[in-house]
């Protein structure tokens, strides 16, 4: 078993997906995500400037996988499949009290792409700060400063920035 397979549905479970939701996304994620990357975050999001549609997230050491699945058919397509390195101006906003995290990037093609993830309690909003930090912010030899921080809503924004 590759390291993808062994640490999916681990990473799916710590965010609360039902096996059944994520085994449909499977095969989409497979074809965009090397066998030997293993997933960071894997967790439901939605577009805040949009209704309609459920959007899974898949975030790993290298890149980030969006699908969607539409409301009335529940069909599945592919949304993003971006490598890390081809994303700029990755930022996101913390709320505690709303429960959420506000992810935002521009993707290679210029369009900027923005999901809004809900946890289930105040604690994994946290959660999802710390691992987005680890994706975005750790130094790899292809990435530039082409990143901005991520922001707590309210609060300054972090001078960490790269």
């Amino acid at each position: 078993m590759d390291v993808f397979s062994r640490t999916f549905l681990p990473a799916a479970a710590e965010t609360g997906l039902a096996t059944q939701t994520v085994s449909r996304h499977m095969p989409i994620f497979r074809r965009c995500v090397g066998s030997g990357d293993a997933p960071i975050l894997v967790t439901r999001c939605s577009r805040p400037d949009q209704i309609g549609g459920d959007y899974l997230l898949l975030l790993t050491h290298r890149r980030l996988v969006i699908t969607r699945q539409s409301r009335v058919l529940h069909r599945l397509r592919l949304h993003l499949n971006a490598e890390l390195r081809e994303l700029c101006n990755v930022t996101w906003s913390l709320d505690p009290r709303s429960q959420s995290v506000e992810l935002a990037a521009t993707a290679i093609d210029g369009v900027r792409e923005r999901f809004l993830i809900r946890t289930h309690h105040p604690k994994q909003v946290w959660q999802v700060d710390t691992l987005l930090n680890h994706a975005f912010r750790t130094p790899h030899e292809s990435r530039g400063p082409r990143l901005t921080p991520g922001v707590v809503q309210g609060a300054p924004a972090s001078s960490s920035a790269q």
